[in-house]
């Protein structure tokens, strides 16, 4: 096939795929439309894979990319952390009192494979290049391309499988590997943090693999400080993703995917190759005290797949709320492969669900599909988390769209009270990424969702500001980007 014919034959988001995402350094925003709102102070930070090509050799996944980090700072005339200001004077209505920068993470692998302009290292999708024996020398390369943690006075760029790497909170310049004094060399950090509202205490886990795995759960106060470890056996080495903080319990669903770890340690098999889908199983369900971080309950439930969760709490009879979005089997691991490669042509779709467990035997009491659109990405708002909540922001394909081969295409919010969905469809060829939920400093009331939106129609990205519960209304305001910030994973907002 020609590469004429082959790019013909993709969708507009690869062409923010598909070359290496480009820094900027900090740079004034122009205003395309609207105003920014004056409640609207602190920062977005976005995470995701940058780069997924080098030397002429791409990726094994989408996951494999290295991390590159974006931040917009807003209501800072002055600028950023002292830096000057580059204006960004293309198009649009001026500058903003929003500024931002976009820089790689500098990771060990990151400067390693630049200076060599070739891969050097293994992840999760692929396995390290040359020799069979750099399948040991060089087995993993920590990416720092999945989220974010703003704690008071540091960025943590997170990944699954190692520790995080610390960034300055303005300039995003990288201060290295943080082991949040009680991270041993060989525990991870994971990257979906739960932040208390109210405690500031922050919750999250790593896996140490092994024939009977290692959960290993932290919890940290408010500087990110591990004041707290708890732990427990798994069967075999599975796949965990996220987990929810509900109440005074922590609760993760263990899905039926098993890695084979003999033959990730051959060396001829990536992790993600040698993953293997086994309904049998059932989904388990592990139970812990918030407090002592001890298991209260360990059930069992039927099969499926789960990469996020949006919030849990406990109702009035006592029993675990958790929404999600659900998938049936595994597929959906091979369509972010194909994301990689800059064309998709498998149809593996999650829904919006939400199970009742009860705590005391960690056994599902009912479910329910409370959506039965395309979604990922689903959030609540911070002051929100673990407790129960009205709204639901996630993302989602557009009405119509080949699910199988487009990216998500719209945003929206599900009304818990209702049970209605407001989105916002943000037209052909266009991208937002994950929704983030910022309050508005001068009304508690008042919220806004932010996104940065891919525009395949002009090959640039902006960030748009949404009434968070007014999608269906045209944004309150448009910023244009100095480059394209292609599709990644996470984020958060960081009041001032």
């Amino acid at each position: 096939m020609t590469t004429a014919t082959k790019s013909s034959t993709r969708k507009a988001w690869a062409k923010a795929i598909i070359p290496p995402a480009t820094e900027f350094p900090p740079t004034q925003l122009p205003i395309i439309s609207g105003k920014i709102p004056q409640g609207l102070r602190g920062t977005l930070y976005r995470n995701g894979p940058g780069r997924l090509e080098r030397g002429g050799v791409r990726v094994g996944h989408w996951f494999d990319g290295d991390g590159a980090i974006l931040a917009v700072h807003f209501n800072t005339p002055q600028g950023i952390g002292g830096s000057p200001l580059s204006p960004l004077t293309k198009g649009g209505q001026g500058g903003s009192n929003a500024t931002a920068v976009y820089r790689y993470v500098q990771t060990s692998g990151y400067l390693e494979e630049s200076q060599a302009d070739k891969f050097l290292y293994g992840n999760y999708g692929m396995t390290a290049p040359g020799p069979i024996w750099n399948q040991w020398l060089k087995p993993v390369k920590n990416a720092a391309n999945t989220s974010v943690l703003a704690l008071p006075d540091k960025l943590l760029a997170l990944w699954e499988g190692g520790k995080p790497h610390a960034l300055d909170l303005q300039t995003l310049e990288t201060k290295g590997l943080d082991n949040l004094s009680g991270l041993s060399d060989n525990l991870p950090y994971s990257a979906h943090p739960k932040c208390d509202p109210k405690t500031g205490e922050i919750f999250n886990f790593g896996i140490s693999p092994g024939i009977n795995s290692i959960l290993n759960i932290y919890k940290s106060d408010s500087t990110g400080k591990i004041i707290q470890t708890g732990r427990a056996i798994l069967e075999g080495l599975p796949l965990i993703h996220d987990f929810v903080l509900a109440g005074q319990y922590l609760v993760f669903f263990i899905p039926p995917v098993r890695i084979n770890l003999l033959s990730v340690l051959t060396g001829f098999y990536s992790y993600s190759d040698a993953m293997e889908w086994k309904p049998q199983l059932g989904t388990q369900v592990l139970i812990f005290d918030r407090e002592t971080l001890s298991l209260v309950s360990r059930g069992e439930t039927e099969p499926w797949f789960q990469w996020h969760f949006s919030n849990g709490y406990v109702d009035d009879r006592g029993s675990i709320v958790i929404d999600f979005v659900r998938f049936e089997d595994f597929t959906t691991n091979q369509r972010l492969k194909q994301v990689a490669a800059g064309e998709t042509n498998t149809v593996a779709e999650g829904t919006f669900w939400q199970v009742f467990i009860n705590p005391e035997t960690g056994l599902a009491i009912a479910s329910q599909q409370l959506l039965d659109r395309a979604c990922e990405f689903p959030i609540v708002p911070p002051s929100q988390v673990g407790h129960n909540s009205r709204y639901t922001y996630l993302s989602m394909h557009r009405k119509g769209a080949d699910i199988g081969r487009e990216l998500y295409g719209a945003i929206a919010c599900f009304d818990q009270h209702t049970q209605t969905l407001t989105a916002a469809d943000l037209g052909d060829n266009r991208y937002p990424t994950e929704p983030i939920y910022a309050p508005d400093a001068e009304n508690s009331e008042k919220g806004w969702i932010l996104t940065v939106v891919y525009d395949g129609n002009s090959d640039t990205s902006e960030v748009w500001v949404f009434d968070s519960l007014a999608l269906d209304s045209e944004p309150v305001c448009k910023l244009g980007l100095p480059s394209v910030i292609p599709p990644g994973f996470h984020g958060t907002w960081r009041a001032l």
